[in-house]
C-alpha cells in the first residue's frame, strides 16, 4: 500500500446512517437481501457496455480471498452487482487459503489496470502480516486502497449461567471478577489469531489481567462452548451472537467498537463502559476494496465512485443492516491512514500474545 497523500483527494461518499434495527441474521434473510440486490442491479445492463471500467469491456474481477458463503462473499456479490450500472460487470471470484493471503497474493502479482481487485481484511492487511512468518505480499507497497466498505463489531457476552451465579452484569463487575480471579477464567475463540483470540488479549493487556485462551476450529464450535460452559466468555460477531444475546442464552456485556450499534443501540462500547484502563479499546472486523499498486490514478478514481455510489443503494445498505455491518465509505487517503494504524495497534497485540500460525 503506497503513500497516496499525493492523490487527488477523494471525498467520502455520505450514507444515510438511519436504518432498523435488524433482527439477528439467518440463510433466508441474507439470501432475501441478496436477491433483492441482484434484482435492482437489472435495470442498468443497458448501460452494461457503454460504461464499464474497461475500455475493452472486459468483466472486473473482484477477488474474495475466503469461501464462499460467508459475510465478506455476500458483500462482494451484493457490491458487485449493485456497482454494475457504472462499473459493468463484476464477477467475484473465491480464492481461500492461508487466512486470506493466497487470494490477496493473487491480486498483488496481478496487472494494475483495474480488472482484478481485492476484497482485503482487517485480516489481510493488517493482521497477517505480524501472524505469520513468512507472506507472499507485501500489504503496504503491493496495493492501492480504494475505499473501506464496512465495519462489523465484536461483542463482549458471557455464558449465562456463570454471569448470573457471580452477579456480572457490567463491565466493571467483570473487570473486578476476573482481578480476583487470575488464571482462573477461559475465553474461546475461533482459532489462534482470530478477531475474537486478539480482541480477547487487548482486553487482558489494557485491564492487566488473565484468563486462558482457549482457540477452537471455527467459530462455531466456540460458540458452542460458551453456551455450555466450557469457556466463560468470548469475544463473538455481533451479527452472529444477536439472537442468542436476545433469547438469553449468553449475556451481552459492551461491544468493542467505539461508536454503538444500530443492532443494539443500549448496549455501550468497552471504551465508554466505565473502566479507564479501556477508554481506548477500538476493534473491529473491518474490510474494504483494493487494486494492486501501479494502477493509474484515473482508474482509481472511477472505481472509487462507482463503488461508494453502489453502497449508497437500498440493496446494499440492506445487506449490511442484516450482517449488523456499518457501511463505512472512504477517501483512499482515509483508508491507507487506518490500515496504518491498525497495523501497528495488531502487531503490537500479536507480539504481546505470541500469537502465531506457522
Amino acid at each position: 500500500m503506497r503513500d497516496l497523500n499525493q492523490m487527488k483527494d477523494l471525498n467520502p461518499v455520505a450514507i444515510d446512517q438511519a436504518a432498523p434495527v435488524p433482527r439477528a441474521p439467518n440463510r433466508r434473510s441474507i439470501l432475501r437481501v441478496l436477491g433483492a440486490a441482484l434484482a435492482a442491479s437489472a435495470f442498468g445492463e443497458s448501460n452494461l457496455h457503454a460504461q464499464t471500467i474497461s475500455a475493452a469491456g472486459r468483466p472486473v474481477r473482484l477477488v474474495v480471498p475466503y469461501p464462499p458463503g460467508g459475510p465478506l462473499d455476500l458483500s462482494a456479490r451484493a457490491l458487485a452487482e449493485a456497482a454494475r450500472p457504472t462499473l459493468g460487470q463484476i464477477i467475484v471470484e473465491n480464492r481461500s487459503g492461508a487466512g486470506g493471503n493466497l487470494g490477496a497474493d493473487a491480486v498483488a502479482k496481478s496487472a494494475p489496470d483495474g480488472q482484478t481487485l481485492l476484497l482485503g481484511a482487517v485480516a489481510t492487511h493488517a493482521i497477517n502480516p505480524w501472524l505469520y512468518s513468512k507472506i507472499p505480499y507485501d500489504a503496504e507497497r503491493d496495493f492501492i486502497p480504494i475505499t473501506l466498505i464496512a465495519n462489523v463489531p465484536n461483542v463482549l457476552v458471557l455464558e449465562t449461567t456463570f454471569a448470573t451465579r457471580h452477579r456480572i452484569d457490567s463491565v466493571p463487575a467483570f473487570v473486578q471478577y476476573l482481578r480476583a480471579h487470575p488464571g482462573q477464567l477461559s475465553f474461546g475463540s475461533g482459532g489462534n489469531g482470530s478477531a475474537g483470540h486478539l480482541a480477547g488479549e487487548l482486553f487482558k493487556m489494557q485491564t492487566g489481567t488473565f484468563a486462558v485462551h482457549i482457540p477452537y476450529r471455527g467459530a462455531a464450535p466456540a460458540q458452542l462452548a460458551l453456551q455450555g460452559g466450557e469457556v466463560q466468555f468470548m469475544f463473538d460477531n455481533l451479527a452472529s451472537a444477536a439472537q442468542r444475546i436476545r433469547d438469553g442464552r449468553i449475556r451481552a456485556l459492551a461491544i468493542t467498537t467505539r461508536q454503538s450499534s444500530s443492532a443494539f443501540p443500549d448496549l455501550k462500547p468497552l471504551a465508554s463502559s466505565g473502566v479507564a484502563e479501556l477508554k481506548a479499546f477500538d476493534i473491529s472486523t473491518w474490510f474494504g476494496l483494493f487494486a494492486p499498486a501501479g494502477t493509474p490514478l484515473e482508474v482509481i478514481e472511477r472505481l472509487h465512485a462507482g463503488f461508494t455510489g453502489a453502497m449508497q443503494t437500498r440493496s446494499f445498505r440492506d445487506l449490511m443492516t442484516t450482517l449488523a455491518a456499518e457501511p463505512t465509505p472512504t477517501s483512499s487517503s482515509e483508508f491507507s491512514t487506518l490500515i496504518a494504524q491498525e497495523s501497528r495497534k495488531y502487531q503490537a497485540i500479536v507480539r504481546h500474545a505470541k500469537a502465531t500460525v506457522d
